[in-house]
């Protein structure tokens, strides 16, 4: 059964497309910059969460999700990179997240896995994995947006309408 799993597959995508409409919008030449008072750039992040997808999800529920072959602080060494080049970082870590979900069903939620020598049900750490995916996603948004300026378009409700998209029956 995988009741559970599916809505979990489903948020995940639903940021994942979130990251990859806000990036869309930008030049490539965008994805190196960083802006004041902020130090990662939309490739930084890319390589961060791809770098923490690949390590938490292969083998999930068999090994320590902070793998040794990671080298987390590399993924924050600034970069420039093509569109390309930063899309198939982005697939990397997406493939195995969702390979791994794909594979799961609900009795694995409450499975024992660890991150960091750290035992936690399976669901905890799908939980973990899902915030800190949405924070950074939202890093990406805020910087491609604030790239793009006026010529931004919006990937959710825009500002002021709210009532016409909550009148709009959901089919």
């Amino acid at each position: 059964m995988r009741d559970q799993i599916i809505p979990v597959e489903r948020e995940f995508g639903r940021y994942k497309t979130l990251a990859e409409e806000a990036m869309a919008q930008v030049d490539e030449t965008v994805f190196q910059r960083i802006t004041p008072g902020f130090d990662n750039s939309i490739a930084v992040l890319v390589w961060h969460i791809s770098g923490n997808l690949k390590s938490r999800f292969t083998d999930f529920l068999t090994t320590d999700g902070e793998k040794p072959w990671r080298h987390r602080d590399e993924e924050f060494v600034a970069r420039g990179v093509s569109r390309a080049e930063l899309m198939a970082k982005w697939e990397d870590g997406w493939r195995v997240l969702l390979g791994t979900l794909a594979a799961m069903n609900d009795e694995d939620l409450s499975r024992p896995i660890t991150i960091r020598q750290e035992a936690m049900p399976a669901h905890h750490a799908l939980y973990r994995a899902l915030a800190h995916v949405a924070y950074h996603v939202g890093q990406i948004v805020y910087l491609a947006k604030a790239a793009r300026g006026d010529a931004w378009t919006f990937l959710t409700i825009p500002p002021g309408k709210s009532e016409e998209f909550n009148k709009r029956p959901k089919t």
